[in-house]
């Protein structure tokens, strides 16, 4: 067992049901929906019964109001199912998906809003995620008239929300009920969190077989409702490599990394930052979610590492987040050259337009002490090598 370091503290927040800010995290009102808003009431109920209705008393009005409106989602699933299911059914996704794979704060979010500018392709939104059951019959009514139910900035960092900005479709999978660790943001206190999902690995075959016809799904309802091909990006696909190699023996991935010493603490405040937003339980100590956050690094990485073996070189191609921040058109031209993509001249333009436009972005900041530090290159050593981090100074700046 690794050594831990001293003096642990327990994280602070300010309730998020009051809509104010806690002076880490940019302010969610409480107006606006929370993940869980987006379930049916099965899916809602299972999620509710396996972290035993462990509900802050000031908490309840939200689950309230989360329970209230499953039975929304219940007839909206229903009318879509009625009007679009056996469209969804038929359709075929002729062109294996594109995956960003990388640890949560490795910079992903930047990737794939960078892969955005490309037309061929078309990724889920931020409603679709929030809504999968439901969005081919509601999303044009959401995006026209409720923008106001958003905040500006994510809750995390200084980077723009919006129904329609690229989203991880793992919200999309846990709304419809697939095994997800990310039920962990609703009860972060909680002993139950699905950690084999990170791998897939480790779950039943009966769970397995729910989720790959989950995800299938999803992507059936993105294909139908674009006609292209797809890009996604959740970091627990990561660990996820082998099961989807099985189902797409064609698809792409780009895989960035970062430096561990970033990584850590941004990772921290982005889970505290969800837990304020999203979370119906009182913060937890810090000790506690450091445990989850360095067994979650290990367990997506053995499964990624397991199972790339064999990748040619037009399937896999990895990136440093240093070096994307840097150059981010070079780094997206020799993306596009690695993986074969072409026509990367055509949205050449484009990128650079969103460079500039990204320049005036400002990461928060973080700094780890030195015992700390020694902590996570000891937990994530064989990443930090193998990326070449070991050697590499930490910087104050994290996203």
């Amino acid at each position: 067992m690794l050594k831990r370091p001293n003096g642990m503290s327990v994280v602070s927040e300010t309730d998020p049901a009051k809509g104010t800010s806690s002076g880490q995290f940019h302010r969610y009102p409480l107006h606006s929906p929370r993940f869980w808003h987006g379930m049916t009431t099965p899916v809602l109920w299972r999620m509710m019964l396996r972290n035993r209705f462990s509900i802050a008393p000031r908490r309840y009005h939200v689950a309230l109001s989360v329970f209230l409106f499953s039975s929304v989602t219940d007839v909206l699933a229903l009318v879509q199912k009625l009007v679009k299911g056996r469209a969804i059914a038929s359709t075929e996704i002729s062109n294996s998906p594109l995956f960003i794979l990388g640890h949560w704060r490795s910079g992903t979010t930047m990737l794939h809003e960078y892969f955005q500018e490309d037309d061929r392709f078309a990724s889920p939104s931020t409603y679709q995620c929030f809504a999968p059951w439901h969005f081919l019959l509601t999303e044009s009514m959401v995006q026209r008239f409720g923008r106001f139910l958003l905040p500006e900035r994510r809750p995390m960092d200084n980077m723009k929300a919006g129904w329609t900005l690229p989203q991880e479709d793992e919200f999309a999978l846990m709304n419809l009920g697939a095994p997800t660790t990310y039920t962990r943001i609703a009860f972060p206190s909680s002993d139950w969190p699905v950690m084999d999902a990170l791998n897939l690995e480790d779950l039943s075959t009966k769970e397995l077989e729910r989720w790959k016809a989950t995800f299938l799904w999803f992507l059936k309802v993105l294909t139908y409702r674009y006609q292209k091909q797809l890009i996604l990006k959740s970091p627990p696909h990561t660990g996820r490599l082998g099961v989807l190699r099985e189902l797409f023996p064609d698809a792409k991935f780009v895989h960035i990394v970062r430096d561990p010493r970033n990584l850590f603490p941004s990772t921290r405040h982005l889970w505290r930052a969800l837990a304020y937003a999203q979370s119906f339980q009182k913060p937890i100590a810090q000790e506690q979610l450091d445990d989850f956050i360095i067994e979650s690094m290990l367990r997506l990485y053995r499964g990624f590492d397991q199972h790339r073996t064999g990748l040619p070189e037009n399937q896999l191609v990895e990136v440093k987040y240093e070096d994307f921040v840097q150059e981010p058109v070079q780094c997206m031209k020799r993306i596009y050259d690695q993986l074969e993509l072409g026509g990367f001249e055509v949205i050449r333009e484009r990128l650079v337009k969103r460079q500039s436009e990204n320049q005036s972005y400002r990461a928060n900041r973080h700094q780890l002490d030195a015992e700390t530090e020694a902590y996570v290159l000891n937990a994530w050593r064989d990443y930090a090598m193998r990326y070449g981090y070991i050697q590499t100074p930490m910087t104050a700046e994290v996203a």
